[in-house]
C-alpha cells in the first residue's frame, strides 16, 4: 500500500462549510476545534444543513480560544469562547447541555438561517462519549460530531463513486431523448466537500480499499477504525448553489447499500494525540475478522 494524506480539513461549527488546513493537530476526541461549536434553535434542537442548506455558505476558523465566523453575505464576526456563560439544555444524545456564545453570535446565526437561532460550544467532549453503535464506548470522548471523531475516505473511491454517478447520469439523458424530453444539464463531478471528509487519502490504492482498514498510522499517529460511514440526504446539496439533486444517494443506493443504508468512507478514532500534515504517509493493517 502506497498511500499519503492529500486534504485536511477540521470543521469548527457543525455543518457549516470546512476550514481547509495543512495540518491537523488530533487529540482522542478527534481533531483540535472540530465540531465544538453548534447551531440550536430556541428549543436546544440542533439546526444542520440537511434543512437548512445556507448554513453550508458559512465558514468557521479555530481562533485562539475561539472561532471566527466568516460570510459572503453577513461578513466576519469573532467569538470567544463563551467559558463560564449561560448554560442551555439541547437534545443532541449524550450532551445534556452547552454554554451559549452571546447575543452578537445568536444574531449572526439567526441571520444565517432566517429563523431565531443561538450558537453555543461544548466545553469538554469528554462529556459526551461514542455510541456502541458506532464501534465506541463512552470512555470515548466525541465532541458534537454524528458518530465518531474523524472521518477518512481515499481519492479512489471517490472516483468510482463519480464514474457510477457519470453512468448514471448519462442513463437520464438517453431516456430523455428517447422521449423527446428536455435533457438535464451536464454532468458534474461529486465534489469533495459534499462528504466533509476530515482526511482524503490519495495513492496507489483501489476503490472502497478502506472498508478493510483496521489499524490506520497517519504520520506518526495511530487511528483505529470505529464504523463504516452511512449517508444522509446533506451529500445531494452541492456545495456551491446549495441546491439539492439526486447524486450521490442514487448511485450508493445501487452499488453500496446494505443494512437499510448507503455507505461512503469510514469513521475512525484517534489512539492518541499528535500532529498530521499534507503528504503524510498512510498505512493501514487489514480490520481482523
Amino acid at each position: 500500500m502506497s498511500a499519503h494524506v492529500s486534504r485536511l480539513t477540521v470543521y469548527p461549527v457543525k455543518s457549516f462549510g470546512g476550514h481547509v488546513v495543512d495540518a491537523l493537530d488530533l487529540e482522542v476526541a478527534g481533531p483540535v476545534a472540530d465540531r465544538r461549536w453548534m447551531v440550536v434553535d430556541e428549543a436546544g434542537v440542533t439546526l444542520t444543513a440537511r434543512k437548512f442548506p445556507r448554513m453550508l455558505s458559512a465558514t468557521a476558523e479555530p481562533l485562539p480560544g475561539g472561532v471566527r465566523l466568516t460570510s459572503a453575505e453577513l461578513g466576519s464576526l469573532d467569538v470567544a469562547e463563551p467559558v463560564g456563560g449561560r448554560v442551555l439544555e439541547v437534545s443532541m444524545s449524550r450532551v445534556g447541555t452547552v454554554h451559549d456564545a452571546g447575543d452578537d453570535a445568536a444574531a449572526w446565526c439567526s441571520e444565517l438561517v432566517g429563523r431565531p437561532a443561538r450558537l453555543t460550544w461544548l466545553d469538554d467532549p469528554a462529556r459526551r462519549g461514542m455510541s456502541d453503535k458506532h464501534g465506541g464506548t463512552l470512555d470515548d470522548p466525541l465532541a458534537l460530531t454524528d458518530t465518531a471523531p474523524l472521518h477518512v475516505f481515499t481519492t479512489a473511491s471517490l472516483h468510482q463513486l463519480n464514474l457510477w454517478a457519470a453512468q448514471a447520469h448519462d442513463e437520464v439523458v438517453a431516456s430523455a431523448l428517447a422521449s423527446d424530453a428536455s435533457s438535464p444539464a451536464a454532468f458534474q463531478p461529486l465534489d469533495v466537500r459534499r462528504f466533509r471528509p476530515n482526511i482524503v487519502v490519495d495513492g496507489d490504492l483501489t476503490a472502497f480499499e478502506e472498508d478493510g482498514w483496521g489499524h490506520i498510522v497517519v504520520g506518526g499517529v495511530e487511528l483505529r477504525f470505529a464504523d463504516h460511514c452511512g449517508r444522509c440526504v446533506m451529500t445531494t446539496v452541492d456545495p456551491d448553489t446549495y441546491a439539492k439533486g439526486r447524486e450521490p444517494l442514487r448511485s450508493l443506493a445501487r452499488h453500496r447499500r446494505w443494512d437499510g443504508e448507503v455507505w461512503f468512507g469510514i469513521q475512525a478514532v484517534p489512539l492518541g494525540a499528535g500532529r498530521i500534515a499534507l503528504g503524510d504517509a498512510v498505512t493501514a493493517a487489514p480490520r481482523l475478522p
